[in-house]
């Protein structure tokens, strides 16, 4: 009797690699054009709420940041919801497993830029004006990561990303201050670029299923 317990859990265990070993080696296709385009508008509207309200955003940080991380768990409940929905419709049984495949990919990224904000907070105030910079290439490195089960086509956002945090922390190392629109605007354009990118392959992914579609249509015919 235990062998036969042990030989189930182990079959269990086999049937579980297996399942997340297909869903690293599939496309994810739980993204939603409509939604990452909304955050980027939402980064604009965050950027010019603060142009507008906050007279010195290097003089109140907590602010700043607080508007900002806020707009980001937004954006990232806004995304999530719509992977979710997406992958139990697109991927079926591999749902879980794609979803889990993908977060895998940026928490390194999102994780460090969270232990950076909390370590610049806590020991260098007064380099705070480097996050928004920083936190723009890990957004880029995450894509890189993750870019085995996107479009091929995502590292070009990547790339955005990184090299608008690198301007971003050139042009903010001249005055060390802190800017709505260096924050707001990189994540708008790469937002947007991410949608557009998304919108092309699920076009190109359903041209392709219809074609099938129709090729089967006609063998059985």
């Amino acid at each position: 009797m235990r062998d036969t317990h042990g030989d189930l859990d182990k079959a269990l265990a086999d049937i579980v690699a297996i399942r997340m070993q297909i869903a690293r080696d599939t496309a994810f296709r739980g993204l939603g054009a409509a939604t990452l385009a909304a955050t980027g508008a939402l980064a604009l509207v965050v950027a010019g709420a603060q142009d507008v309200l906050l007279d010195d955003p290097t003089g109140r940080p907590v602010v700043f940041f607080g508007l900002w991380i806020a707009a980001a768990v937004t954006a990232c409940l806004l995304i999530g919801f719509e992977a979710v929905r997406r992958s139990r419709r697109v991927h079926s049984g591999l749902a879980d497993a794609m979803v889990f495949s993908a977060i895998e990919g940026f928490l390194p990224a999102g994780g460090a830029g969270l232990c950076l904000g909390l370590v610049f907070a806590r020991f260098a105030p007064d380099q705070l004006w480097m996050l928004p910079g920083l936190w723009q290439v890990l957004v880029g490195l995450g894509l890189f990561a993750s870019a085995r089960i996107l479009p091929r086509t995502v590292p070009l956002a990547g790339a955005w990303y990184l090299l608008a945090g690198l301007t971003v922390l050139a042009l903010a190392s001249e005055t060390r201050h802190l800017s709505p629109w260096l924050m707001g605007l990189p994540f708008a354009v790469g937002q947007g670029l991410l949608a557009v990118i998304i919108h092309r392959h699920s076009g190109q992914a359903d041209g392709h299923a219809d074609g099938s579609a129709d090729g089967d249509a006609d063998a059985d015919l």
